[in-house]
């Protein structure tokens, strides 16, 4: 297979736009009828650097058709199979699109970049809903050749090498930019993706200048990770051949027969010693939309509340985030539970810090709820994050004591350990906490709480604007309309608690709410479904 990669020129200057389109549908002219697939980089109907959304807006419009039905001729005339990357338009919006052309002409599939950066998402406004749901990777076969997909950005996540290798894929495209990684870094890369998937990788890239060692670095690199050809800067085309079936096979340690490396290695995977991962990952805290559901004390009018029934029930019925408190034992272990004292939910008596963890084990916090509970045990912070971390948001309560440091930073420690950061934010009603938590914590998201001091909850806005905190909590008979019009015109998420009552919740989103906390989940939580998804980033 005679394979064409081409690498056109880049200018950070947009008013050089036509002369790289022209260079674009140039190098197409000049493929001959001898290749069998040729590739162009990401983005070919955005030829020069788009300062704006207006500018690359303008540039589509210009560029995008012409640039497709020009590749469609190229792909007929050379009897080629072309695959280029441009803008293309959804229900949801646009799309940065790798176009999969057959040797007729014809669109045989397309790939949607899976990892848009910040830019793409808020400046440039491209639709990535479908980015933050599950799916396998993207596979088009064309002539019995499996082809697998990367785009600029998807380059660095490495943790989706191991499930394109799944694919048994024999080509993988990448329609690329990468525009500050130099070609030694380039190389590192392309190399680790053909030798970790077992195929070859054809890449296209822009030169940003021929003198650069930045960007560029179009090339096509073996499976057993041998760089066939890397242009480096140089603007222009590149014909290298390959035989895409030809694989890399290792002993798969030692004595045993051969195989590829990731069939090696997927023998002794342990997944879960790595980032959480899978399906019922969600939308961190920043990009998850609004209005939402709070499943307060998980689904408690269902399961005991405060446990993990309760949160999982919520969970498992979508919760966008759930609610719980933390108390610290006697010997420093971090607890569920709302009350200072047991006497409520348990079998025992006295207040939790008079407890250890072992001890309070070794009461039934399950029984008062129903029959069916009985026996149930209190869990702690360690056991939640275990079933539940990055599957909802968690609006946690701290109860800690403003005396005992440690305990808050053991706290800050299991969010770290969980990877739990952009899924977390710490609620509470004391200011000294609140000011500690912006001095020592800053990087976990506040929410301020209204306090014990009734005067105090008519002042949350102010609290709020003063310890920096990203969210607030009303509560019920202790706001206005003002109050919430103030904390939106200053930035501020508002949350309220709480409501089961689906007449109120309705009002309370009238008023601009952001998050209702509730006890009786779906009931609040269809209520809420029902309004239009908004945004803050």
């Amino acid at each position: 297979m005679k394979v064409c990669i081409i690498q056109p020129p880049y200018y950070t200057d947009y008013s050089k736009s036509d002369d790289c389109f022209r260079f674009e549908l140039e190098a197409l002219d000049k493929c001959g009828d001898d290749l069998d697939l040729i590739v162009m980089p990401e983005s070919c109907d955005i030829p020069s650097l788009a300062h704006s959304n207006e500018e690359a807006a303008n540039s589509v419009a210009r560029y995008n058709r012409i640039f497709l039905d020009k590749v469609s001729e190229t792909a007929k005339r050379c009897h080629a199979m072309i695959f280029v990357n441009a803008r293309s338009f959804c229900e949801g919006g646009i799309r940065n699109t790798t176009y999969a052309f057959d040797r007729n002409g014809q669109i045989a599939g397309q790939y949607f970049k899976q990892h848009l950066t910040p830019g793409e998402v808020t400046k440039l406004r491209l639709d990535s809903d479908y980015s933050f749901e599950f799916s396998e990777p993207t596979v088009i076969e064309i002539e019995g050749l499996r082809f697998g997909f990367l785009t600029c950005y998807d380059f660095y996540f490495y943790e989706a090498f191991a499930n394109m290798a799944r694919q048994n894929l024999d080509i993988v495209i990448g329609c690329s930019h990468q525009r500050s990684d130099t070609h030694l870094a380039l190389e590192i890369m392309s190399q680790f993706l053909a030798y970790n998937t077992n195929a070859y990788v054809i890449r296209s890239s822009v030169s940003m200048d021929e003198s650069s060692d930045i960007g560029g670095a179009s090339m096509v690199v073996a499976p057993t990770g041998q760089i066939l050809v890397n242009m480096g800067s140089r603007v222009g085309m590149e014909i290298v051949e390959i035989d895409p079936k030809d694989k890399y096979y290792k002993p798969a340690g030692f004595g045993n027969p051969p195989s590829a490396h990731y069939e090696y290695i997927e023998k002794g995977r342990r997944p879960w010693k790595y980032r959480p991962g899978g399906s019922a990952i969600v939308r961190h805290d920043e990009i998850m939309p609004y209005p939402r559901t709070c499943a307060h004390r998980g689904f408690n009018t269902i399961a005991p509340e405060n446990s993990l029934p309760a949160f999982g029930a919520a969970v498992a019925m979508g919760a966008d985030e759930i609610e719980f408190d933390l108390w610290f034992t006697r010997d420093g272990e971090v607890v569920s539970i709302h009350d200072q004292t047991l006497d409520r939910v348990s079998n025992g008596s006295g207040k939790i810090h008079e407890y250890t963890l072992a001890e309070l084990r070794e009461l039934d916090f399950g029984y008062k709820c129903s029959e069916e509970f009985k026996g149930m045990q209190i869990p702690t912070f360690e056991d939640i994050l275990k079933k539940f971390a990055c599957h909802c948001v968690m609006n946690i309560h701290l109860k800690t004591p403003g005396d005992k440091p440690e305990y808050l930073e053991k706290v800050i420690r299991l969010i770290k350990k969980y990877d739990c950061e952009k899924y977390v934010y710490l609620m509470t009603g004391d200011d000294a906490l609140l000011e500690r938590l912006q001095r020592e914590f800053p990087e976990i998201p506040r929410c301020c709480g209204g306090g014990r001091d009734h005067a105090l909850r008519w002042k949350i806005v102010d609290r709020a604007m003063r310890y920096g905190c990203k969210k607030l909590q009303f509560m019920k008979g202790y706001f206005d309309q003002e109050m919430v019009d103030k904390a939106r015109a200053n930035g501020i998420i508002t949350n309220v608690f709480w409501s089961d009552d689906p007449v109120e919740a309705e009002r309370f989103l009238d008023m601009g709410i952001d998050t209702i906390l509730t006890n009786d989940y779906n009931r609040i939580a269809q209520v809420v479904e029902q309004r239009e998804k908004y945004k803050y980033y």
